[in-house]
């Protein structure tokens, strides 16, 4: 997947804070997960259903690994949920950089 420029991001009031109280990400965190040279994105197979989602492995500018689900509607980038990435995970983002 190769985003236009710029990029944009849209969050929803029922989104907005919600990584944060979840997972302890803050939102410009996961936005910068998608400026990393090196990340990953792969379809999201099993949550597609009503539209099409992905997954991104990436790095924040402190080096913090997420794993970021989102969707694209009309190339705006919507976040649906951005966590740290676990062990299995991080091996599958460091083995294919």
């Amino acid at each position: 997947m190769i985003f236009q420029k710029p990029i944009v991001f849209e969050w929803d009031k029922g989104n907005s804070d919600k990584n944060w109280s979840k997972h302890g990400i803050k939102n410009e965190e996961a936005e910068e997960a998608f400026f990393d040279e090196k990340k990953k994105i792969a379809k999201d197979v099993f949550h597609s259903g009503k539209e099409k989602r992905w997954i991104l492995l990436g790095k924040t500018k402190n080096n913090m690994l997420l794993f970021i689900v989102f969707t694209v509607r009309n190339n705006i980038i919507r976040i649906v949920s951005a966590r740290k990435i676990n062990k299995k995970e991080a091996h599958l983002y460091e083995k294919t950089t």
